[in-house]
């Protein structure tokens, strides 16, 4: 059974930085994809970054190009998401998810883990 827990979710101030972590247990995402998405209230939830294929390709949304940095450790199973210059625009729950391929459609979710950004 594959599960994916997140951690490192936070209230902080504007400029801030948090680094949230995910670590998949269950299986291995190495030459697959893992992500973030994130919901804020109200809103759909929106693709954050992604990292994927065996060489760790990187993909983000505009929105948090040069703020927030996705890297990997596949010894540990584990995805981060580096968050820094944080504004309150960016509060919402933030999911990790995790492909079995490349290319595929995220299948495996975490439970989410909050980041509250106060101006």
């Amino acid at each position: 059974q594959v599960q994916l827990v997140e951690s490192g979710g936070g209230l902080v101030q504007a400029g801030d930085s948090l680094r949230l972590s995910c670590t998949a247990s269950g299986r291995t995402f190495s030459s697959g994809a893992m992500g973030w998405f994130r919901q804020a209230p109200g809103k759909e939830r929106e693709f954050v970054a992604r990292i994927y294929g065996s060489l760790g390709r990187i993909a983000s949304a505009d929105s948090v190009k040069g703020r927030f940095t996705i890297s990997r450790d596949n010894a540990k199973g584990t995805v981060y998401l580096q968050m820094n210059s944080l504004k309150p625009e960016d509060t919402a729950v933030y999911y990790c998810a995790a492909a079995s391929t490349a290319f595929d459609r995220f299948e495996y979710w975490g439970q989410g883990t909050q980041v509250t950004v106060s101006s």
